[in-house]
């Protein structure tokens, strides 16, 4: 045995208390080695190491890190996206920091370092013992954990209870939009695997309609598949590959979709992410000329299984020319009997010069649409004279004769017949130029029947018969 050897039985027959082998070879108490500051450890026994020489606790929470930190300047978010809401001091991550603050306090005052100061004169190994069973007890509760967040995986190790208490250590504040796997509040286990994927706000516009959703994805192509959105064929504002980051992104998706157009004809179906129906329309190799357009909006958007209609139109104007008609102007006559009306001043019409749009659509001609009018001519009114004479009841020596055979034989008794060639009227058949020398105005079918056998009776008085040769006899009846 070498002389190291002796000099440490030696030291270990004067001391029975335990002993560990040093740095220079001899034993060294355990129980009465120099005690260092939290965060010092310096293992009196390990080879190679000075007495007391201690080194520093480099263990950091991943977050902490300063490979997690960064100090170069961030770009500002977009204002226009929603932010979500995390749980405040009084909440989870609340009650969770004060337990771990209670049990940093438990573990810096730990059952040894409280309980030695109460047996001074007691063995140091007796109090050990007594003591080994809580501290055993203490250390089974350091639990080692798998972190995954955002992809990123660190182990660490914690004396939480559960996953929200574990969370609130590390600083990692998760929202109603976050997804935590094991949920929070799940107890905790030596050896589990907590993952937490953040929540990412995207403003989506999918074929047109605008929305605001979620996801925990981190590429556009991954938020897709998530949303449930069909990618295939479709055109997106940013690439499939983009990464989302934490302030989120917008994105518009058009998804392919099989629109026919009817044109000259003819059906074509294509399959497009087209925004606008002019768009499908230019796709499908139509072109569309001068005022020639669609059965809908060429700004709207085309849906899936529509059908469009191409409207060939063709345009011109027409000018027509219009009568305005005049109108009748009635003045009283106390000259004129009762019942007879002169035209005084012959009413003219005017002319309207009117301006027609003509359109045509897919060579059906549509109804003309008025868009100018102008006066060439007035119209003049026509002026009548009414009599409002009152008529003589008799006329002197032939009111005793047949007057109503007269008429019977002349005209069948209508007052307004007029002979087959135009010549005379009413119920005496008078000529205008006989009617107008007894008188009458105008014409004698249109006179009253009154005035007609009052016209026919002064006509009796000058020419007896004569006017009559075929009828006249009828009288003396």
């Amino acid at each position: 045995m070498s002389n190291l050897h002796h000099l440490r039985d030696a030291q270990y027959a004067q001391n029975p208390e335990p002993l560990a082998p040093g740095a220079d070879g001899t034993y060294v108490d355990v129980h009465n080695a120099e005690t260092l500051a939290y965060g010092v450890y310096a293992p009196p026994w390990e080879q190679g190491t000075p007495l007391g020489a201690a080194y520093e606790d480099t263990y950091r929470p991943a977050h902490e890190s300063p490979s997690h930190v960064s100090h170069a300047p961030r770009e500002t978010p977009e204002p226009t996206l929603p932010r979500q809401a995390y749980a405040g001091d009084e909440g989870v991550g609340g009650r969770a920091a004060r337990r771990r603050r209670t049990r940093e306090s438990e573990r810096s005052d730990s059952p040894m370092r409280r309980l030695l100061p109460l047996f001074p004169l007691l063995p140091q190994a007796l109090v050990v013992a007594f003591l080994a069973g809580g501290t055993t007890a203490f250390v089974a509760k350091d639990k080692a954990i798998e972190l995954t967040v955002d992809g990123k995986p660190r182990t660490l190790h914690t004396f939480a209870d559960d996953v929200s208490e574990l969370l609130a250590e590390e600083g990692v504040r998760v929202g109603a939009h976050d997804m935590v796997a094991p949920a929070p509040g799940t107890a905790l286990g030596n050896g589990d695997e907590i993952a937490v994927r953040y929540g990412r706000p995207v403003r989506l516009v999918l074929d047109g309609q605008r929305s605001e959703v979620w996801t925990t994805a981190h590429t556009v192509e991954e938020a897709l598949r998530q949303l449930g959105v069909r990618a295939e064929g479709a055109y997106l504002s940013v690439s499939r590959s983009q990464r989302i980051g934490r302030e989120g992104l917008a994105l518009d998706v058009r998804t392919e979709r099989a629109v026919t157009i009817m044109a000259d004809g003819r059906a074509r179906t294509v399959r497009t992410n087209a925004a606008t129906v002019r768009e499908a329309v230019e796709e499908a190799g139509i072109t569309l000329r001068g005022q020639d357009t669609t059965s809908v909006a060429l700004g709207s958007f085309p849906r899936d299984g529509q059908t469009i209609t191409v409207l060939r139109i063709t345009a011109g104007r027409e000018v027509r020319e219009e009568a305005i008609p005049f109108l009748v102007r009635r003045t009283e006559d106390p000259t004129l009997f009762r019942g007879t009306e002169v035209v005084e001043r012959a009413g003219q019409t005017g002319l309207l010069r009117v301006t027609y749009a003509l359109r045509t659509v897919n060579g059906v001609r549509q109804k003309p649409r008025r868009i100018r009018t102008e006066v060439v001519r007035g119209p003049r009114a026509q002026v009548v004279k009414v009599g409002t004479k009152a008529l003589p009841t008799s006329a002197r020596g032939a009111d005793h004769l047949d007057w109503n055979a007269l008429a019977v034989c002349e005209s069948g008794g209508r007052p307004d017949a007029v002979d087959p060639s135009g010549t005379y009227g009413g119920l005496y058949q008078f000529d205008t130029h006989t009617w107008r020398s007894l008188g009458g105005t105008g014409r004698p079918q249109d006179a009253p029947a009154s005035e007609q056998t009052f016209r026919a009776k002064k006509l009796y008085t000058r020419r007896g018969t004569a006017p009559w040769p075929h009828c006249g006899p009828k009288l003396q009846n």
